[in-house]
């Protein structure tokens, strides 16, 4: 596995230095944050942050992300224009070097969390997701939640959520097909691996539609276009949180096929009634084996780019709750001395 690590660019408090310190870490997953959404990423603005990161002595082989336009999920005319401009900026990252672009087919926001900073027994905080507190409110009354709620405006996000109600689940698969047939080959002809994100949490939230949430779920996105090219974002963390996803299952299944192009491994401590908080990766501080999954991995010959995916805030550290140095370069350590123990004793 190449070991990698997510960094937001120059704002970010963790430093490229102090991610290469990380024993092992050779790849950064980054992004150009700033560039509005539907956009064809600039070829020259590409080479400046891969210049940067090479500068620091790491490499910038996998993208996270490119965001997919909502008009492309709401299925809306001006969806050619913008699939056209991300078929270009496939193009632009691909001739940079980029081997793997994550990306999400979510509705109107990427991932949900209730509470940013939970304090666990030990004094850590973390990032918590609460069934009752989800389903307790009422999108037509305004959406609070930490995270993402800022992203739009009261009434743009009342008119964005009122689109959505023409869209079910079936129609959001037929804009996921009409778009993967439109980039799919574009990823062939420049070896660039598309690799689709998981739902976070892999369950219906305010009565969106939700079509990455479970094992068939990515056995239907994978045959859409039978390629290579046309992969996944396998997220641990993701799939765990719903009670029903064995995800060492998933890892040697869709692993075994070569379509894992980008590993998130991290753990959750999940309840009966659906509710999680991110844990510690050790197996033994959550719901996941995460020494069985990555076996799995190992077993299936898993080649691919893995990062430590959110961690604890854990010695103090303040900054984007998730998104600490500590705790996730203690989760990288961890990860690859289960993979170096695998590598000698098999």
């Amino acid at each position: 596995m190449k070991m990698s690590f997510r960094w937001y660019g120059e704002s970010d408090p963790v430093t490229l230095q102090y991610i290469r310190q990380i024993p092992g870490m050779t790849d950064i997953v980054s992004a150009i944050y700033d560039e509005p959404v539907g956009e064809v990423w600039p070829a020259h603005r590409i080479a400046a942050l891969k210049s940067t990161i090479e500068a620091a002595g790491l490499r910038f082989e996998v993208v996270e992300s490119v965001p997919v336009h909502e008009d492309i999920k709401l299925g809306k005319p001006s969806r050619d224009r913008l699939i056209a401009n991300y078929q270009q900026t496939i193009r632009n990252l691909a001739a940079a070097g980029i081997k793997v672009i994550c990306y999400n087919f979510m509705p109107v926001f990427d991932w949900t969390r209730t509470e940013l900073s939970k304090t666990l027994e030990d004094g850590s905080t973390c990032l918590a997701f609460s069934t009752k507190e989800i389903d307790e409110i009422d999108p037509n009354n305004g959406i609070a939640l930490p995270g993402w709620d800022s992203s739009y405006k009261p009434e743009q996000l009342k008119a964005l959520l009122a689109e959505y109600r023409e869209v079910d689940e079936a129609r959001l698969w037929q804009h996921l097909e009409y778009f993967l047939k439109a980039i799919i080959p574009v990823a062939e002809e420049c070896g660039m691996k598309m690799a689709i994100h998981p739902d976070d949490p892999p369950r219906p939230i305010f009565g969106l539609p939700r079509i990455v949430k479970n094992r068939d779920d990515l056995a239907r996105i994978v045959g859409i276009v039978d390629s290579p090219a046309n992969g996944l974002t396998l997220c641990s963390g993701s799939l765990g949180a719903g009670p029903q996803n064995n995800v060492e299952a998933l890892v040697r299944e869709f692993g075994g096929m070569g379509r894992i192009h980008f590993a998130h491994i991290r753990n959750v401590k999940i309840t009966p009634e659906g509710d999680f908080e991110e844990s510690a990766h050790l197996s033994s501080c959550g719901s996941l084996d995460i020494a069985a999954i990555v076996k799995a991995y190992h077993d299936t010959g898993f080649t691919g780019y893995f990062r430590p995916d959110h961690g604890r805030m854990i010695w103090g550290e303040t900054g984007k709750p998730g998104y600490g140095l500590y705790d996730r370069a203690l989760g990288a350590v961890y990860i690859n001395g289960l993979w170096e123990a695998m590598d000698k004793l098999s």
